[in-house]
């Protein structure tokens, strides 16, 4: 496998090694893998509860147009 990063991920990466938190670059990407498939998992599973919620609580009495609207404007 080839994978290219950036400078500043090299430098990171050299950084975590320096400092003597990881031995060498594969333990840091196997940590930092380990970190988003943990990450991807809550999220999934907070928008699987969301949506659960959406289908269960009571119907809005809101248009779509509106709270495109409000969402637009909290940007």
């Amino acid at each position: 496998m080839n994978v290219s990063l950036t400078k500043k991920q090299e430098e990171y990466i050299a950084n975590q090694i320096e400092s003597g938190d990881f031995q060498n670059a594969s333990e840091l990407v196997r940590d930092a893998l380990r970190l988003h498939e943990m990450y991807r998992h809550r999220v999934i599973f907070d928008l699987k509860a969301e949506i659960e919620k959406g289908w269960t609580g009571a119907t809005s009495k809101r248009k779509i147009s509106d709270i495109i609207s409000d969402k637009a404007r909290t940007k």
